[in-house]
């Protein structure tokens, strides 16, 4: 069976590159997250996303039965995750794992440059991208703590999960 697609519990999971008719969606998810919320969704607009998505780098998404649930995209132009989110009540199912490996995957198909992502001290976030092998390099933004991840580390951090 594709690992792309997959049943269960009788919901169709689907993985694939996102699109811009994507954009929707994918809106929808960022604005549901409890963790890092934006504090003005006006922010990001559907005009960034799709820039993001097909200027600037690559994104993917899961879909359970036509309904995406989380996304991810990578920055090639400054090298950094732009976003990987997941819908509350689909988290702890492998969906940001499964995102966030294909996302990697892919960007360092790309390119060999260190990756970089933020996000704020003290969440699940922060504990998933450790767990993924990232690592603490400092400090972004109003505080938030900057990790790097080169891509010895990842094809590492691949070969011991």
């Amino acid at each position: 069976m594709d690992r792309n697609v997959y049943q269960e519990n009788k919901l169709k999971v689907a993985f694939r590159e996102a699109q811009v008719t994507d954009i929707p969606q994918i809106q929808v998810v960022r604005n549901s997250v409890k963790e890092n919320p934006l504090s003005n969704p006006a922010l990001v607009t559907d005009k960034d996303c799709e820039d993001y998505l097909c200027h600037r780098g690559k994104g993917w998404v899961c879909e359970i039965d036509g309904r995406i649930v989380g996304f991810a995209i990578a920055d090639l132009v400054d090298h950094n995750v732009w976003a990987l989110f997941v819908q509350p009540g689909f988290d702890k199912k492998g969906i940001g794992k499964k995102l966030h490996d294909d996302m990697l995957d892919w960007y360092f198909s790309q390119t060999k440059s260190t990756i970089w992502l933020s996000t704020a001290p003290n969440t699940r976030a922060e504990k998933f991208y450790r767990k993924a092998g990232w690592e603490e390099v400092g400090t972004y933004g109003k505080g938030e703590i900057k990790f790097e991840m080169r891509a010895s580390y990842w094809n590492k951090a691949k070969n011991n999960t």
